[in-house]
């Protein structure tokens, strides 16, 4: 059995039996699933009921994940735990009393916003960052009660910085990538990361092509090079992946992810009028079976063995195993 479990901090694939037997190809133990975007809280509970299904037909693949010791069941039985979140806070609408219950139905994420501005915080693509809300205040202080984890992935910068400094436990950026390798405005810059990293919170690196150097392009070399640049400044045992993989998705999807039902027009994200939709994955990482790729990568740019075991899971291990329950459990 390897030392560290293999653990994705996020993914929104268009998920089927094919993808869940390539998971078990990659020796992939535990992903976080985004479950909702702009969903409502009835909306969210409906994709619940659909994982719940999946789970039904294929125990021999997957588990639904509610704590870290379920990464230890899914390894043993050889299979992959997933755990849910959400890259809005629309599921809990207005109402703070969502929170514990969606946290019971098995939400372990939320993004307090994605993109825009929401009733918690600001999103990245805004032009003025106002940080954290009055409503967003009590709501970190909600989930940190309950165990669920303050995600700042599509969060403005005084917004995370403040999330991270009024969160009582460590917050996570569970998708992006230092803002100085890939200027993307989902990228983040160095200020934001230490204030998440110096309080025990992770970065999970992202292979979306929108966040990548080069784009699509991009190298496995430059990609591990970021990483082992990040390891010297932040600390290896705060970082992990998280690659944002959407496989198998039409380009429809993306549209809902941009546009939700926020406006008419169309918002081309980091993308453009000439390239709307989702763009080709790296050559070196084009699904879960591809897993093995980073690792070796992080190897030849001359990353230790405990290093590599952290980044590929085993630093999210040890996040799961402190957040996901009541606080002071």
């Amino acid at each position: 059995m390897r030392p560290d479990p293999r653990i994705d901090g996020l993914q929104y694939a268009k998920w089927s039996e094919k993808i869940f037997r390539q998971l078990r190809e990659g020796r992939v133990d535990a992903i976080h699933v985004t479950i909702s975007y702009h969903e409502n809280f009835r909306e969210t509970v409906l994709n619940f009921e659909k994982w719940n299904r999946w789970f039904e037909q294929y125990p021999d693949l997957i588990i639904k994940g509610r704590w870290a010791s379920d990464i230890d069941i899914a390894r043993e039985t050889g299979r992959t735990a997933i755990f849910f979140g959400f890259q809005n806070p629309a599921p809990i609408e207005d109402d703070i009393g969502l929170v514990e219950i969606l946290h019971d139905l098995g939400a372990r994420f939320m993004q307090l916003t994605y993109n825009n501005q929401s009733l918690l915080a600001t999103g990245c693509y805004e032009d003025h960052d106002t940080g954290i809300t009055r409503m967003g205040k009590q709501v970190i202080r909600e989930m940190n009660r309950v165990g669920l984890v303050v995600d700042m992935s599509h969060s403005a910068d005084r917004s995370t910085i403040e999330a991270a400094e009024l969160s009582e436990r460590p917050i996570a950026i569970t998708h992006a990538n230092p803002h100085e390798w890939s200027p993307a405005l989902r990228n983040k810059r160095e200020a934001v990361i230490r204030a998440v990293t110096e309080r025990g919170g992770m970065l999970g690196f992202s292979v979306y092509p929108h966040h990548l150097k080069d784009k699509s392009a991009c190298t496995l070399e430059s990609f591990c090079q970021m990483i082992a640049r990040a390891a010297d400044k932040y600390g290896a045992e705060n970082l992990g992946i998280g690659t944002d993989l959407c496989q198998d998705q039409p380009d429809s999807v993306v549209e809902w992810m941009r546009v939700g039902r926020w406006t008419k027009q169309v918002d081309y994200g980091e993308g453009s009028a000439s390239n709307p939709g989702f763009p080709p994955m790296p050559g070196w990482f084009r699904d879960n079976r591809d897993f093995g790729n980073i690792e070796a990568g992080l190897r030849t740019v001359g990353m230790n063995a405990e290093e590599i075991g952290g980044i590929m899971g085993g630093n999210w291990y040890r996040f799961f195993a402190a957040n996901f329950g009541p606080q002071n459990a």
